[in-house]
């Protein structure tokens, strides 16, 4: 699921180098810090945050109904 989810955030951020993913996995969840430079914030969580919206939407309907909740959280890198 990682792997979907670093493909469409590169689709979006231009700075790809500096994209770090934090995955910390609880009994309940999965959860998955995406840090990104500021310029590319806007671009990957979109107007209104359409993009972060449909990000989520897709690895939820990705994940299998038996296994655990994926939760996706998108920061600034701190520099």
């Amino acid at each position: 699921m990682l792997e979907l989810i670093k493909y469409i955030v590169e689709q979006f951020a231009e700075d790809k180098e500096h994209i770090e993913y934090n995955v910390e996995e609880t009994e309940e969840q999965i959860n998955v810090t995406i840090l990104l430079a500021d310029s590319d914030m806007g671009k990957v969580i979109g107007k209104q945050g359409k993009i972060a919206k449909a990000l989520r939407t897709l690895v939820r309907a990705a994940t299998p109904r038996d296994s655990k909740k994926y939760n996706i959280e998108i920061k600034e890198r701190e520099e």
